[in-house]
């Protein structure tokens, strides 16, 4: 008995300082948003702390939040798709080399995380404007003779996210596939299935948890992006991400901002259940 008090004691020892650290910087930070939430915004751009449901009602009642709140939801999932078509088969290319090409590839897919989000960005702008590096190629060789328009569109915020969010797809899948024990696929060849039977039937459930892993991963931080729709869609394109910005850094409306953040929560915790319920019951 004395064993186990000892043991019980140096483990709530070793856990106190992640403890503290998550009710601190986590908990504590979390529960004085939702308090703010209910609050209202005074004239001088303070929080009259009176309790009211308006911010949350007013999500929900005004039609240009509610465009705002599904066309970030479109673009998380239309991300998070193009990222599994272009990840799953580079993971699986990656997959199957060498031990040596795969440390190589592996490390070339996590040398972005070296550069800063913004600067990575404004390399991507860069190449895209209309004076960018693929314009002046293609207007030097011939080919287009006045420059594509593909900054502050829909297709450049798109092209952005994908850029951005593609290695956060791709390590998910390949530890999942780096796994996969390719006799079943050698077994289903075997039994006559085609190449297509044998991804559908064999290996795409058994890398399933690596797919709902990197749809999640994914679709997280792309569903309250800012820094991407701000600077390529040129205010054409205007997200949760911005929205919650604006309401805090300029409007200063703390406590309507408050109330979209954690509206934002809301849906990506919906979204990882509806993720857990359709793909984790094929995880084990």
């Amino acid at each position: 008995m004395q064993g186990g008090s000892g043991n019980r004691g140096m483990l709530a020892t070793l856990l106190s300082p992640a403890v503290f650290w998550l009710l601190a910087f986590f908990v504590a930070p979390l529960l004085i948003v939702f308090v703010v939430s209910f609050g209202r915004r005074s004239l001088l751009g303070m929080v009259e702390y009176t309790f009211t449901l308006d911010n949350y009602l007013r999500v929900f009642t005004d039609t240009i939040y509610l465009r705002i709140l599904w066309q970030s939801l479109l673009l998380a999932i239309g991300n998070t798709i193009l990222c599994l078509i272009i990840a799953y088969p580079f993971a699986f290319f990656i997959a199957r080399r060498s031990p040596r090409w795969q440390n190589i590839l592996i490390f070339l897919v996590m040398v972005p995380f070296w550069t800063n989000f913004l600067i990575r960005t404004y390399a991507l702008i860069f190449i895209l404007r209309d004076t960018g590096l693929i314009n002046s190629t293609l207007i030097g060789l011939g080919v287009i003779e006045q420059p594509i328009i593909i900054m502050f569109t829909q297709t450049a915020v798109m092209i952005g996210m994908v850029y951005g969010y593609l290695p956060f797809a791709v390590l998910p899948l390949y530890a999942s596939i780096e796994q996969l024990d390719f006799n079943y696929v050698q077994a289903a060849e075997d039994l006559g299935a085609n190449k297509v039977q044998v991804f559908l039937k064999v290996i795409l459930p058994l890398t399933m948890p690596g797919v709902v892993a990197a749809s999640i991963i994914t679709f997280i931080p792309t569903l309250g992006a800012y820094v991407t729709p701000d600077l390529m869609g040129g205010g054409n394109t205007f997200l949760i991400g911005n929205l919650l910005q604006q309401q805090f850094m300029t409007v200063r409306d703390w406590p309507f901002g408050s109330a979209l953040g954690f509206i934002l929560m809301a849906m990506v915790l919906v979204a990882t259940m509806i993720y857990f319920r359709t793909g984790g019951g094929r995880l084990a």
